[in-house]
């Protein structure tokens, strides 16, 4: 079924933390379903929601330091290209701007990516705040972010 083929390739390539992100991303695809089916759906395939989102049973157990890390690293593009309209700097801090709702999930791709210039993370329902050591870290960390972003979709000044 290509609604289950879905749920799971998405579920594979990223960080999906609640019911009603999936559903989100699914009619991105074209697929439109009840919350009642997809609840079905992720209870037939055995889905597992764990505090970094759902997963398929064993995927990450069976996974080496290297593969998750990887796999952190292409979430957090991921999430950088498909939510985040804006970054800037103001002093230590780097400021993210998303759509409505979208910062949480950037906000967790960025903590599990575990990003080493980053000291903190704070999301609010469509703003991130990153705390970093120093304003030139914060600079870096911000070129950084920037890059991962979809060319053209970045808002430059102020946010």
């Amino acid at each position: 079924m290509r609604r289950r083929d879905e749920i799971l390739k998405l579920i594979r390539d990223g960080a999906v933390h609640s019911q009603e992100e999936l559903q989100h991303r699914l009619a991105r695809r074209g697929i439109d379903v009840a919350q009642p089916t997809l609840s079905r759906d992720l209870k037939d395939l055995g889905l597992a929601k764990t505090a970094s989102g759902y997963v398929v049973p064993g995927a990450e157990a069976s996974a080496t330091d290297g593969e998750l890390k990887a796999r952190r690293e292409e979430r957090l593009e991921r999430a950088l290209r498909e939510w985040v309209l804006g970054v800037e700097t103001a002093g230590n801090l780097v400021v993210l701007k998303t759509p409505p709702a979208a910062a949480h999930p950037v906000a967790r791709a960025i903590d599990e990516a575990a990003l080493e210039d980053v000291v903190g993370t704070i999301a609010g329902d469509d703003t991130i705040f990153l705390a970093a050591a120093t304003d030139s870290v914060a600079q870096r960390l911000a070129r950084r972010l920037e890059s991962g972003l979809t060319p053209g979709r970045l808002r430059r000044g102020r946010v």
